[in-house]
């Protein structure tokens, strides 16, 4: 008896699967480089200290607002920084993910090609 495959899935099936996920290869690609190279700046503590990082993870810039800087207090600062790092790393992994998202919905491609 002869297997018949069902409706759709064959030879020029799979070549428009293997099209279709060489294309989403490529546009991987671009979008994993535009979004390395994308900066986000986020605040903490109501705007006194900002911090700007790429799609890297990598920190490119701080400000820090000068009457939040007491001798006395560093903790505060310390924990301001911390939580700007945080929201950053938050920021950069939820856009990622976004824009990820978006390139790949709407393929019919099997879950172990992505």
């Amino acid at each position: 008896m002869k297997a018949r495959l069902p409706q759709g899935f064959g030879p020029q099936n799979q070549q428009q699967l293997l099209k279709q996920y060489q294309k989403m290869q490529e546009d991987m690609q671009t979008l994993t480089a535009e979004l390395e190279a994308r900066e986000h700046t986020v605040t903490a503590g109501g705007g006194q200290v900002e911090l700007t990082m790429n799609g890297e993870y990598n920190v490119t810039a701080v400000k820090i607002k000068p009457e939040i800087v007491d001798p006395e207090d560093i903790e505060m600062l310390e924990d301001l920084l911390a939580a700007a790092v945080n929201e950053g790393v938050r920021v950069v992994k939820e856009t990622s993910d976004t824009e990820m998202g978006k390139l790949t919905s709407g393929l019919n491609l099997p879950a172990g090609l992505l």
